[in-house]
């Protein structure tokens, strides 16, 4: 799904998706309070999107090109 078309509230499986992990590894990641964004509305478990990106960029590796 392109970024642009992203809800800004994302599920947990739409988060596994974009990280290519499990659901599994994104609840640990929540439950560990690693995950950015992290939104509790009743039982359901949501993440910012625009938090998330962000975070990814921060832990991305600088390309060759960009040194």
């Amino acid at each position: 799904m392109p970024l642009s078309k992203m809800p800004v509230l994302l599920t947990l499986d739409d988060v596994a998706t974009t990280l290519r992990s499990t659901r599994k590894a994104i609840y640990v990641m929540v439950e560990r309070g690693q995950l950015p964004g992290v939104i509790r509305i009743g039982r359901r478990v949501l993440v910012d999107r625009d938090d998330l990106l962000r975070w990814l960029d921060q832990k991305r590796t600088p390309s060759l090109e960009e040194f």
